[in-house]
């Protein structure tokens, strides 16, 4: 399968938005957010989440008939004190694309994309404890568990623990 991985941009607002609404419906226990909070989001709201900056850029991988089917975002901190870190978030492939690498492509080209960011020195993500296929792409990348938050979710009254990972650069 050929893969062309870059930076979105506010023309891609309505295939990132349907492609994040898929993933909060169909893994509602990988993410933060709900899929119920998201579809209320405008699509001008959705413009400037994935409006590149110098803090943060969204990545989208298209197949071969320029169909987006995997997503991730990096975020940079802000705080003065923690401008040397970021997060990976977001991070999600179509079901029918997943065992192909697609993840692991997004996330190096990520990782290659903000090396060149003055100052960052490490970047972090959570990923829940039993997405045991997710945990194994982080780890061949390099990221190491240093923490895991138990209950760190909560949804339809189950919880979900959540394993906190870094890559040092």
């Amino acid at each position: 399968m050929n893969i062309f991985i870059r930076i979105l941009n506010e023309d891609d607002a309505e295939m990132y938005r349907a492609l994040r609404l898929t993933a909060l419906k169909t893994n509602p226990e990988a993410f933060g957010s709900t899929y119920e909070r998201e579809k209320q989001f405008s699509i001008e709201r959705i413009k400037q989440r994935i409006l590149p900056s110098e803090k943060r850029i969204t990545l989208g991988a298209f197949n071969e008939r320029n169909m987006l089917i995997g997503i991730v975002t990096f975020l940079r901190e802000t705080n003065t004190k923690m401008q040397h870190k970021g997060h990976v978030l977001g991070l999600y492939v179509m079901a029918d694309n997943r065992g192909q690498g697609v993840a692991k492509r997004l996330l190096v080209e990520t990782i290659e994309l903000v090396k060149k960011w003055d100052g960052l020195e490490q970047i972090n993500l959570t990923v829940v404890s039993t997405n045991l296929s997710a945990i194994q792409v982080y780890s061949k990348l390099g990221f190491k568990v240093f923490g895991t938050e138990l209950k760190a979710m909560k949804y339809e009254n189950q919880y979900f623990d959540e394993h906190l990972m870094v890559l040092f650069l």
